[in-house]
């Protein structure tokens, strides 16, 4: 077997809800380890890092505001992934996937749009404008809740997954408006400085806190990731224990 078919086959494995629980307990005390050394190293080169000779103390605010806005983007593709992964191969654990994902990605953002009127207050003097950038990342925000608020008002799981698989594919359009607001349209928001074709354009002073940051709130969401849909997994168990004893004690009334 090649190296390839093997690693196609442990994923396939993982599809079952008990190898993806035991798989998660073996792994998840390396990923919060990990997680928390990054955050450890980043914030200490963060906040010992040189002041920006413009902005300041306050260009302090990016190392979390970055990430944030990196993390609400990136947690959403993982939704369209699961999505796809609901209404085209049916995999058990995709819908478990994009519901547990929600919240997370709500966090992101509304951390992402907080510390980004933070830092808009001193740099561009106002609080928040209606600009290109902020007005889709405001768009994603109300989207999180409102895929939030469809999957806790279905009662059938199943339903709930299908409607909203396919609201997260039509919603995914907003990604790339958020991507590239900036140099489609004449906005506030900075273009991008770091993922650029020719190479970033931030001071590696600021860099590599800033990459540091990046890996620990990818590493933060999934290990948050892993939790919910561990959770998800247990609580739809419990929700079927529940309703077998209760199919059991209406035959038994019956008899």
């Amino acid at each position: 077997m090649t190296d390839n078919s093997l690693a196609v086959t442990k994923i396939i494995d993982l599809a079952n809800p008990t190898r993806f629980l035991a798989f998660v307990e073996r792994v998840l005390p390396w990923f919060v380890g990990l997680t928390l050394a990054l955050f450890v190293v980043g914030l200490y080169l963060g906040f010992t890092s040189e002041t920006d000779y413009q902005q300041g103390d306050t260009v302090r605010i990016m190392y979390v505001h970055v990430p944030a806005a990196w993390l609400s983007m990136m947690c959403y593709s993982v939704m369209a992934l699961s999505a796809i992964g609901t209404l085209v191969w049916r995999h058990p654990l995709a819908d478990v996937s994009h519901k547990a994902a929600a919240p997370l990605g709500a966090a992101f953002t509304l951390i992402a749009l907080v510390t980004g009127s933070l830092w808009g207050k001193p740099m561009w003097g106002t609080w928040w404008v209606w600009d290109a950038r902020l007005t889709s990342v405001f768009v994603l925000f109300l989207m999180y809740l409102g895929l939030i608020a469809l999957n806790r008002s279905m009662d059938d799981p199943s339903k709930a997954a299908r409607v909203s698989a396919v609201l997260i594919l039509v919603g995914f359009v907003n990604i790339p408006i958020i991507k590239f607001s900036v140099d489609w349209w004449h906005t506030l928001h900075q273009p991008a400085s770091v993922m650029r074709l020719d190479g970033p354009t931030i001071h590696p002073e600021f860099l590599w806190p800033l990459l540091i940051m990046a890996l620990a709130f990818t590493l933060l969401f999934f290990t948050l990731h892993m939790m919910a849909m561990r959770n998800e997994i247990w609580r739809r168990r419990v929700g079927a224990q529940r309703r077998m004893a209760a199919r059991q004690a209406g035959r038994e009334h019956q008899a």
